[in-house]
């Protein structure tokens, strides 16, 4: 027999999505939201606790608030159980990967002249670019899926990634020409 729901989710629900988080932790290279497309996909997808709209919002609401972008996590937890959904999901995005950092960064320290540990983060770089790929493709597809607002989001995408390959404009200015073309009803 299954404990009592907690927010509509079981006690075991709520232990799986810590233990998810736990994991997306470790491969969270360049921050958690290079994992928000594997979020989504456990959240949205596969478990249906809360929707796209809703998964896009809590990134948005989050990214758009003063403070580390890791409270992302923390709306996405709220919205799929309340306060034990936060609580599942902080805890476990940030408990294994700061136990991973303190001791490899104490090990690194000591051999940081080592080709395995150069050559360890020169490595990261393309993995980090594709996780942030694949986190964008997921925050636009909705968007870009819809006919009426596909060309706005192509151009605002486009756009950005111009921006961003070319000049050394703050991001924060794309993403307020983002959140003025959603305003003006663009996208």
């Amino acid at each position: 027999m299954e404990a009592a729901p907690m927010n509509g989710l079981a006690w075991s629900d709520l232990l799986g999505l810590a233990g998810h988080f736990m994991l997306l932790s470790l491969v969270a290279i360049g921050g958690a939201i290079t994992t928000a497309s594997d979020m989504q996909r456990y959240l949205v997808a596969e478990h249906g606790w809360i929707s796209d709209a809703q998964f896009t919002s809590s990134i948005a609401i989050a990214q758009a608030a003063p403070g580390p972008n890791v409270l992302f996590v923390a709306v996405i937890g709220w919205n799929v159980a309340g306060v034990a959904g936060m609580l599942a999901t902080l805890i476990g995005i940030m408990l294994p990967s700061t136990l991973l950092v303190m001791a490899v960064s104490r090990w690194a320290a000591r051999r940081r002249d080592s080709l395995a540990v150069r050559a360890f983060a020169t490595g990261m770089a393309p993995l980090t670019l594709g996780l942030l790929l694949a986190t964008g493709w997921v925050l636009a597809e909705p968007f870009v899926r819809v006919p009426a607002q596909r060309i706005g989001a192509l151009a605002l995408i486009g756009v950005t990634i111009a921006v961003m390959l070319g000049t050394r404009v703050s991001p924060i200015w794309l993403v307020a020409l983002g959140a003025a073309t959603g305003a003006l009803g663009g996208i």
